[in-house]
């Protein structure tokens, strides 16, 4: 089975350490380096070329919102997967901009960190449900603008509903349980909603989704 490479980005040694400690006895997984701050992080992904970087968002010289977008632009088989203690609707709009796969928070507990990992490797992305619920408020309070958008009004009933449990962080097969649809017919619906507005994976979802306000 080959394991998930992990690289740990923070700039307290004991964290580093403790989120080792923590998935080192993972069977799917293995912790390939640690880095201290933004740019150590980016020279580790030379060397490593991990899968995964669990990021702090507060390093110095550049920090985990700044490292995602290096990432994302530069390193585009590597995922960036937020690991903060900040739940607040500026950081997590950031990150998702950013380029970043994931944002959990770090009071998480070792399930749901692995879950996260485990999605992010499979090809989804993963929002924990407290920033996911910080996503969906924004969405939800956020005003239109005059004019409407062109693509929310591309955007058939169901395909909103879907999108919105997408950007809540839910998986094809999770939706499909939520809704009592086949995986087929929700994998279906994805990919009309991308088609539609022109993006290429569910990151750039999110990310249009968040910008544009396409879910109500």
């Amino acid at each position: 089975m080959e394991k998930i490479k992990i690289l740990i980005a923070d700039d307290h040694q004991v964290v580093r350490k403790g989120i080792a400690t923590l998935l080192e006895d993972e069977p799917d997984i293995e912790i390939v380096g640690e880095a201290a701050d933004g740019f150590d992080t980016i020279e580790k992904i030379k060397i490593y070329n991990p899968n995964i970087v669990l990021l702090d968002i507060a390093m110095p010289k550049l920090n985990g919102l700044e490292t995602a977008e290096i990432i994302e632009k530069n390193h585009r088989l590597v995922k960036s997967l937020i690991f903060s203690m900040h739940n607040d609707e500026e950081y997590i709009i950031k990150a998702v901009e950013s380029g970043a796969w994931g944002y959990i928070l770090k009071d998480t507990t070792k399930d749901e960190m692995l879950n996260a990992i485990r999605t992010l490797q499979s090809g989804q992305k993963y929002f924990s449900k407290q920033v996911s619920n910080v996503i969906l408020e924004m969405l939800q309070n956020k005003p239109r603008k005059a004019g409407g958008k062109q693509h929310s009004t591309r955007l058939t009933k169901k395909e909103k509903h879907i999108l919105k449990l997408i950007v809540s962080g839910l998986n094809s097969r999770e939706i499909a349980q939520k809704l009592e649809l086949s995986i087929r017919t929700v994998d279906n619906h994805r990919a009309h909603i991308m088609k539609k507005t022109g993006v290429k994976n569910a990151v750039e979802l999110v990310k249009l989704a968040l910008k544009e306000n396409l879910v109500q």
